[in-house]
């Protein structure tokens, strides 16, 4: 069983940066890539970003590359998203998610097993 809890969330103006956490709990963390994911209040949850089981290797969303980084502190369990220049439209609820294989991660949704509770982002105009 892995619990994931994020953390890091708030109201930000457009052009600040936000910093997302995620905790995760149980001895697997440290071999399964993670992702982060967001969901806009009538919309689909959609693919932020990835993260390989040991860091090495990271994927971004187009909207969100050159912007946002992801990084893993597994000594920590914990999962990093870094947010910068955020704009109105980054407003979503972000998620993070334990990718359900031993594989490179993918960006699809379902191909994810264990979800944090989420934590909202509001970016002002």
């Amino acid at each position: 069983q892995v619990q994931l809890v994020e953390s890091g969330g708030g109201l930000v103006q457009a052009g600040g940066s936000l910093s997302l956490s995620c905790a995760a709990s149980g001895r697997t963390f440290s071999s399964y890539a993670m992702g982060w994911f967001r969901q806009a209040p009538g919309k689909e949850r959609e693919f932020v970003a990835a993260i390989s089981w040991n860091g090495g290797r990271t994927y971004y969303a187009d909207s969100v590359k050159g912007r946002f980084t992801i990084s893993r502190d597994n000594a920590k369990n914990t999962v990093y998203l870094q947010m910068n220049s955020l704009a109105p439209e980054d407003t979503a609820v972000y998620y993070c998610a334990k990718y359900a294989k031993l594989s490179t991660p993918t960006v699809t949704p379902r191909d994810y097993d264990y979800w944090g509770q989420g934590t909202q982002v509001t970016v002002s105009s």
